[in-house]
């Protein structure tokens, strides 16, 4: 049995190569699909309508679904706007709550905690969230992989269904058990 002959590896181009084509998918994803979804997310938070902005209207008009999940509009919109990156979630929940036109950094914890309980947020609100967190839809890149992966749409969109459709059934059973239980013991 023969064997390929052994060459030591060559440890400077290998590096160079993966941060090569690493940077070129990182730059790639930005090009077509984060900046468009930033500039999405813009246009809601800046455009107003009524009086109101986009990105508040379209709040309003999830939350009544949103509050059977133990969560509000807001923080279901941010779900739906963060699917390009997950990342952006909880800063678009935060713009969205300030009512700022853009993101803002909240260096101290008090302050979270002061901006998510005026805005209604409870304890069974902040496990929803966590709960849906782990178990949405994944990210466009996670789908973008699984369609190049598979080549087929129909294992992408159940890639991209599946989790969504237990996140939800577990948000709505937990929120709804947890405010049953509130309800007779408290």
């Amino acid at each position: 049995m023969s064997l390929y002959e052994y060459r030591k590896p060559q440890i400077g181009r290998v590096i160079v190569r993966s941060l090569r084509d690493r940077a070129l998918f990182v730059l790639g994803r930005a090009v077509c699909v984060a900046a468009p979804a930033g500039l999405l997310i813009w246009l809601l938070a800046n455009l107003s309508w009524n009086g109101q902005t986009l990105l508040a209207q379209c709040a309003g008009f999830l939350d009544p679904f949103a509050r059977l999940l133990g969560l509000d509009g807001v923080i279901l919109l941010a779900f739906i706007l963060g699917f390009p990156a997950n990342e952006i979630v909880i800063p678009i929940i935060i713009m969205a709550y300030m009512a700022q036109g853009h993101i803002l950094a909240i260096d101290n914890l008090a302050v979270l905690k002061k901006l998510l309980t005026d805005n209604g947020w409870t304890w069974i609100t902040a496990i929803s969230v966590m709960l849906f967190s782990l178990m949405h839809w994944p990210c466009s890149t996670t789908c973008l992989t699984i369609k190049k992966e598979t080549r087929s749409l129909k294992w992408t969109v159940a890639g991209a269904l599946l989790p969504a459709v237990a996140g939800l059934v577990v948000c709505f059973l937990f929120a709804n058990a947890a405010r049953l239980i509130c309800k007779l013991y408290m």
